[in-house]
């Protein structure tokens, strides 16, 4: 590329983001594990648990949160296997976890009877390993043989073992793949297609493997055969598995990501992979009565924008190239599809509107859909929690602001329901209300928000609030119960508000797609909109308002927070992105630039330059002062975004504190114990900014 070819002003951002990159004196902080840069995360944080372990609240809100996040009346979360029901349960004494099973019948009883299928922390112990359970993926019809995830500390990079779930032992001479970010999914009993590091340049750009091979029982891993081959600067590529209800495999689609919101689809066959004419933006949901379900991002013929459609595989088997998409649901406005599942016989469909969830089942019969409404509680969030294709049972589970979780047991045969188990109330909730508000953005778009407040709350402006954004990913934020926050925020008489911005999936595909890319600034005006409207409301005011992100919420907060200082006093930046201009040098970054625009290309470094909030930090304004954390072991969103916001704060002499979690990965809550410890750190902070 010649720079005089580059108009002028985007020659200037070039020049300027190549050199900001060049001259950036904190670079030496992305190195996660070197001596230096841990040197510095542990002065940081010494200095940062002086302010808030110190604080008289931290004791009691640490004690708090864990006797929340291990409270023995939790609902254990089911999964559907073996003919009864799995779950993997965490408290004092298994912090790591247990994964153990239980019959159905036994599951709905008052106290289950478990059988432990594998101890995590006895393996971490006899191991002297840092194991974090990531997962396992069964081979059906039996699900006796396993493919478990084992992850070091957290990291989304884990290795894969075989495992027996009967005997309860790994196979000495079973599957196993080194540590890394793998797909792996069972074809047969001895065979498994895999995608990995396969040794030369086989992962994209993002970090992923874009190799698929066969690999057979008994023949080492690097014996595997070449099936499929993506490309260098795609995301990744993986394998879908079919199955029909009695576990016998029907056919493998293979998934090219292009970029993170497009795919190409191929049909495996024993001559070589057939492509798919499906809309690149197009998801695969499940297949079920024969028939593959799709989610549509964009309009294809007569299907719009947001669809729920069908294919028959059969159909699609006899003549690939000729598509016949059956549409099940064509979503309004203020729809969104939220979630689909495949039971044995039955499509479930979570569809929400304003905000607002319900369950459908879809039947297929003499060539048409029909469906039926689950009678599940209304003016709730609505979610489905597990579904087999063994049967037509599904738990699907119910909750609100101050409504505690309720799990239920759907046939979706009889389309009926009942009451599987219920949190008990975690907190006081008589004192709150909820309520939901629109207000226009900058542009004039009306943009939706919770408000959980006291009841007697006067309009004086005077309440303490925080605000949560996401606004990413078409990442939906509907209303959820959260003890921490009601115990340690709400019980205190705090305010807490969820904006549903522009950038999540609240109203389907549009509502995602209208932020992206250069248009990712009208996102955060309508953060700034929401907080405004607080404001004018009386609701709360910017000495009590503080803000609170994580992961691309910390890319929302540390933007909010350097283009309306004088909006908040309080800002928690947790496991974010937030150096725009580099973000994609650093794992897996590359993978999101159809969400944020890529900084090596001049026209949208251009954008991105305007709102990166580690370039856009000033001499002289007076910003509030932040909480930033984030975890050594996150390799999904790179530690060195939050390290090196921080020592720009501290050489520019301006107020912050910064911790760092050695453990737990990006999620940050692989360990109870760990994550109460969190929750406390976080609400003393909170409270010192906001209610101090």
């Amino acid at each position: 590329m010649h720079f005089a070819r580059i108009p002028s002003v985007l020659a200037l951002v070039l020049t300027a983001s190549v050199s900001w990159a060049a001259d950036d004196p904190f670079l030496w902080l992305e190195d996660v594990q070197g001596q230096k840069a841990l040197e510095w995360v542990g002065a940081q944080n010494a200095r940062t648990l002086a302010v808030l372990e110190k604080d008289t609240r931290f004791e009691p809100f640490r004690t708090q949160a864990l006797e929340l996040l291990t409270a023995n009346d939790r609902i254990p979360k089911p999964l559907f296997r073996a003919g009864g029901v799995d779950n993997f349960w965490q408290d004092r004494q298994n912090p790591r976890g247990l994964w153990r099973h239980t019959s159905l019948d036994s599951y709905l009883s008052p106290s289950p009877e478990w059988q432990t299928v594998l101890d995590i922390d006895a393996l971490a112990k006899a191991e002297g390993g840092n194991w974090i359970f990531k997962g396992a993926q069964c081979l059906p019809p039996e699900d006796r043989l396993c493919l478990v995830r084992l992850s070091n500390g957290g990291k989304d990079a884990a290795e894969v073992r075989e495992f027996d779930a009967v005997s309860k032992t790994f196979l000495k001479d079973g599957f196993q793949i080194p540590e890394g970010k793998h797909s792996a999914t069972w074809l047969d009993t001895d065979t498994l297609l895999v995608g990995r590091d396969w040794g030369g340049d086989t992962l994209t750009e993002s970090g992923y493997p874009y190799v698929l091979k066969r690999w057979k029982r008994g023949t080492p891993l690097e014996q595997a055969t070449e099936v499929f081959r993506g490309k260098k600067s795609d995301v990744r590529v993986g394998p879908i598995e079919l199955r029909d209800a009695e576990g016998r495999l029907q056919a493998v689609l293979l998934t090219r990501g292009i970029n993170f919101f497009e795919d190409e689809f191929f049909l495996l066959t024993d001559a070589a992979p057939v492509p798919l004419a499906l809309p690149k933006k197009t998801s695969f949901q499940t297949f079920v009565a024969g028939q593959l379900i799709f989610t549509l991002q964009e309009d294809w013929g007569q299907l719009k924008q947001g669809a729920v459609f069908a294919l028959e595989l059969a159909a699609l088997k006899a003549n690939p190239a000729q598509l016949k998409p059956t549409l099940l649901l064509q979503p309004g406005p203020r729809q969104a599809i939220e979630s689909v599942a495949g039971t044995r016989n039955k499509l479930v469909v979570n569809v929400y509107e304003d905000v607002k969830g319900a369950t459908d089942v879809y039947t297929w019969a003499k060539g048409r859909w029909s469906h039926k409404r689950l009678a599940l509680p209304k003016n709730a969030s609505v979610g489905i929690v597990a579904a087999s294709s063994a049967h037509d049972r599904l738990f699907v589970e119910s909750q609100g602001f101050l409504e505690p979780t309720t799990l239920w047991l759907a046939d979706a045969a009889a389309t009926t329901v009942k009451k599987a188990k219920a949190l008990p109330a975690r907190f006081q909730a008589s004192t709150h209300k909820v309520e939901q508000f629109w207000t226009p953005s900058k542009d004039g778009t009306r943009v939706p928000y919770f408000v959980v407040r006291p009841k007697a709350q006067k309009p004086t402006g005077a309440a303490p609030a925080i605000v949560y954004g996401y606004g990413g990913f078409q990442v939906s934020k509907p209303p959820v119960y959260l003890p921490e926050v009601g115990k340690l925020w709400l019980e205190h008489g705090g305010v807490y508000v969820i904006a549903n911005i522009r950038g999540g999936g609240e109203f389907g595909p549009r509502w995602h797609q209208s932020v992206l890319r250069e248009n990712r600034q009208k996102s955060f005006d309508d953060f700034a909109a929401v907080v405004e409207d607080l404001v004018r409301r009386k609701i709360s005011s910017p000495r009590r308002i503080g803000i609170y992100g994580r992961s691309n919420g910390g890319v929302l907060t540390s933007v909010s927070m350097t283009q309306h200082p004088e909006l908040f006093n309080a800002v928690v930046i947790e496991s974010p992105l937030i150096d725009m201009m580099r973000y994609t040098k650093l794992p897996a970054g590359a993978s999101w630039v159809s969400e944020y625009g890529n900084p090596e290309v001049p026209e949208e470094a251009a954008f991105i330059s305007k709102y990166s909030a580690y370039q856009n930090l000033k001499e002289g304004v007076r910003y509030p002062k932040p909480y930033i954390t984030t975890n050594t072991k996150d390799d999904r969103v790179h530690p060195g975004h939050a390290r090196k916001f921080a020592a720009r704060l501290e050489a520019m002499g301006l107020p912050y504190l910064y911790y760092e979690n050695t453990d737990g990965g990006h999620s940050n809550d692989a360990d109870p114990v760990m994550n109460a410890r969190r929750w406390a750190l976080h609400y003393v902070y909170l409270a010192q900014q906001l209610m101090d």
